[in-house]
């Protein structure tokens, strides 16, 4: 399948042929699955100090029976306060949690790397669906064909100016805008600063993005990212299908190398 290129300014600059990987069936049932999976490895993990709800004086009596009350540790003091209450022990006020969440407990989800490799390749594939693109929200209005690959000019931009006139060039600034409109959060968030939330919009996939980064930091949606850590998380945002995406040549070619053993049984049957 072979698709137009676009020079920076916009204007056509030639055809590429698309790797065979554009050509892997849509799964969105694997994409939602590694998507749900990988975002597990970003979880922090959580437990209490070692002696919470455990650091007062309190004691069982001794011996612990025969004394016409409960078993339960009370605390100790010379009056007044908290003398004579339960504490330390759970079920008590201030005392410990009876299972407390532990540090040590693995809290992120595995996946086959077959099926997450399967996953990114059918991401990769629905970058090429306009009507994926649309059901997501995204404005492509102008935009003839997908996926958008342009020129490697893009992977030496430096400058946030340069990078928003080749969005507008592209008619890709369009869909940053879209973000503008988005409404105020209610509710507790407003309490802890999070008033508003960023959407997602163009996805630069580079051969190299470390400059591109640095000129796309300040544009709202806006983001880059080099082809050795393509993700699902990046090309499906909340497991939804599908991000609009702009490949440079670099790209594609660097792209053109990912192996599968679904790939190859393709080939086969081919």
């Amino acid at each position: 399948m072979k698709v137009d290129t676009l020079s920076i300014d916009g204007k056509k600059d030639g055809q590429i042929e698309l790797p065979s990987i554009f050509e892997t069936s849509i799964r969105k049932d694997v994409i939602h699955k590694a998507y749900i999976n990988l975002e597990s490895h970003g979880f922090q993990k959580h437990s209490t100090h070692a002696t919470a709800g455990q650091d007062v004086v309190a004691d069982s009596n001794d011996p612990p029976t025969g004394r016409g009350v409960s078993r339960v540790a009370r605390m100790k003091g010379g009056g007044g306060g908290r003398q004579g209450q339960a504490g330390e022990v759970a079920s008590t006020r201030g005392g410990r949690q009876a299972h407390p969440p532990k540090a040590e407990k693995v809290i992120f989800k595995k996946i086959n790397k077959k099926e997450n490799k399967l996953a990114l390749c059918s991401a990769i594939a629905a970058t090429k669906s306009k009507e994926l693109i649309l059901q997501r929200g995204h404005k492509i209005e102008k935009i003839e064909s997908f996926p958008l690959v342009v020129s490697d000019d893009v992977e030496a931009v430096l400058q946030t100016s340069k990078m928003i006139k080749i969005l507008e060039d592209l008619n890709l600034f369009q869909d940053v805008k879209r973000l503008e409109n988005r409404k105020r959060r209610s509710g507790k968030v407003v309490l802890r600063g999070r008033t508003r939330k960023t959407g997602k919009s163009v996805l630069f996939v580079l051969a190299d993005s470390k400059n591109v980064k640095k000129a796309c930091a300040s544009i709202p949606g806006v983001d880059s990212c080099s082809v050795k850590d393509l993700s699902v998380l990046d090309l499906a945002p909340g497991s939804d299908l599908i991000r609009l995406v702009v490949y440079s040549k670099k790209a594609i070619d660097e792209i053109s190398k990912i192996k599968s053993s679904h790939l190859e049984l393709m080939v086969t049957l081919s």
